[in-house]
């Protein structure tokens, strides 16, 4: 009898530890599944913690699982607000190549995720986030999800109508104030993000993230990284015409100039969108000719504006120049780009300006 229950209880003890072992196989295995929900049924959700796009207090910008951060070579200006950019696709899918300044064409389900925030805000010297801007992929085409934040950070809320909003924030020169920041509505989204009439990202472009970027696993090839992840076919050619960074002074200034207006102007200075009807043409793989800059064009139909400004670049003469005049004012009648900002960019004005003083007159 001992023998027998001795014999019971080893056959008990061998099934617990290969049991135990089993469990042990299947977390060695286990693959972690990304948290975030994008329901295209459901969206755009009436949170922006309802997408479970950033893990632990969401004012962090920590990014949970499959939520990748990425940054394009010059940056749009928004009124100097920064910008934390990130991208999330459902599991098996991947974008695909369409060439060097074509936005990469995403996978249905897909979202890309950019906040504008300001540091240093007053009266307390904080991280202020104002808007959280979303673009999801549906099967019949791009929406817009628009959400703003608390004053207490803890949540942002679908707000498709726009408004304003004001801040001021500390840099090493002092006190900067944006008394109207524009937050946009659905129809003001549209205004740059459109191509036929059609709702398109506009940062996305092979050229503009053809560069390395800091990922918590350390540096690497933006490019390269999607395709590490999964998240892009690797099919992109050996090499890639590639923007610079325009505030890199030790880049030719032209060059510099180009990335510019490519980043902040060719959405609507390109065929079939907002402003098509101008002769300008501000994609840098057409800003070769500088015709399509606007170097000795002659302005069209633009009677409200100032007789002197009878060239869209008039070379040598920055206040003869139309570009600059509508660049050098936050006049909302006249001002360019026409929304996306309150305020003079005046770093991009001066590189205008540099640029304009250096080119050859007209034949």
């Amino acid at each position: 009898m001992k023998k027998l229950y001795f014999l019971v209880s080893l056959l008990i003890l061998s099934i617990a530890i290969f049991i135990s072992c089993s469990d042990e196989d299947k977390e060695t295995n286990y693959e972690p599944v990304s948290p975030v929900v994008v329901d295209l049924t459901q969206v755009p959700y009436p949170k922006l913690s309802d997408y479970k796009f950033f893990e632990g207090e969401m004012k962090n910008q920590i990014p949970s699982l499959d939520v990748l951060p990425y940054e394009p070579i010059s940056q749009l200006f928004t009124d100097y607000a920064h910008k934390k950019r990130f991208v999330w696709m459902p599991k098996g899918t991947k974008a695909t190549y369409n060439g060097d300044g074509n936005v990469l064409e995403l996978p249905v389900g897909a979202a890309i995720i950019k906040n504008f925030y300001y540091e240093n805000t007053l009266p307390s010297n904080a991280t202020r986030i104002i808007e959280t801007r979303i673009m999801i992929r549906k099967q019949n085409g791009w929406i817009f999800a628009e959400y703003v934040w608390n004053d207490e950070q803890t949540e942002a809320f679908l707000n498709m109508d726009g408004g304003f909003t004001s801040v001021s924030w500390t840099e090493e020169s002092g006190i900067k104030t944006v008394s109207n920041y524009r937050i946009p509505s659905e129809a003001q989204c549209l205004t740059c993000h459109k191509f036929d009439e059609k709702a398109i990202p506009i940062g996305i472009k092979p050229q503009s993230l053809n560069k390395d970027f800091a990922f918590s696993s350390g540096m690497k090839n933006q490019l390269a990284k999607w395709i590490e992840v999964g998240y892009l076919e690797n099919n992109l050619p050996s090499t890639i015409e590639t923007t610079v960074n325009y505030k890199d002074e030790t880049q030719p200034l032209e060059l510099r100039v180009r990335s510019y207006l490519d980043m902040n102007c060719a959405h609507c200075h390109r065929d079939n969108s907002h402003c098509d009807y101008r002769p300008m043409r501000f994609a840098f793989n057409e800003t070769t000719n500088r015709t399509n800059l606007g170097v000795c064009v002659d302005t069209q139909d633009m009677a409200d504006f100032p007789s002197a400004l009878s060239r869209i670049v008039t070379p040598g003469n920055p206040n003869r120049s139309m570009m600059f005049y509508r660049l050098d004012t936050d006049n909302e009648s006249y001002m360019m780009p026409l929304i996306g900002r309150s305020v003079i960019h005046e770093e991009g004005k001066e590189l205008i300006r540099q640029w304009i003083e250096s080119l050859s007159p007209c034949n």
